[in-house]
């Protein structure tokens, strides 16, 4: 189980790890509402490591902010791979950073079904390598109430940030 005070303590390292390595990292996200951002911004220092944060909860927002095609929307949905794969992309190219975290997924205690339960979460991390960008994503089935479900996103999006640096 996450709690506040551990998410605090892995944002600060990651600021830390950031600030350390001179680069600077943007969210995007859904299911969170921000969340990533905020406990990011929550450190002291953040403004010279974070760029920007979208919360693209709408299919909407995800394509006319972040770039992603209404077509892979469609036919994917936008709890998927390649949804998050392009909102992270998306992020980085927007924001000019060196790595950025998108999530997307199922907090309920509505909106689940059989293929995308409640509490199913995919994550995307895109990271600049010289003039390259890859992405990785996973995806996260995770146990508890609407909150839990958020609080276990915001700590596999920020672990996997510090892991991808």
């Amino acid at each position: 189980m996450a709690d506040h005070e551990s998410i605090q303590k892995l944002a600060a390292a990651l600021v830390a790890d950031l600030t350390e390595a001179g680069k600077a990292i943007s969210t995007a996200e859904s299911c969170t509402g921000g969340w990533v951002a905020k406990a990011i911004t929550d450190i002291p220092g953040a403004s010279a490591v974070f760029h920007y944060g979208i919360v693209s909860y709408s299919n909407g927002a995800k394509e006319q902010m972040l770039g992603v095609k209404n077509p892979v929307i469609e036919e994917h949905g936008s709890v998927s791979e390649a949804v998050v794969g392009e909102m992270a992309n998306g992020a980085l190219n927007l924001s000019g950073a060196d790595i950025a975290v998108a999530v997307s997924g199922v907090a309920g205690p509505d909106g689940g079904s059989k293929e995308k339960p409640v509490g199913m979460v995919w994550f995307a991390w895109s990271v600049r390598e010289g003039g390259k960008v890859r992405t990785d994503t996973s995806c996260q089935q995770f146990d508890g109430d609407r909150d839990l479900v958020r609080e276990l996103t915001v700590v596999h999006a920020l672990q996997g940030a510090m892991d991808r640096l």
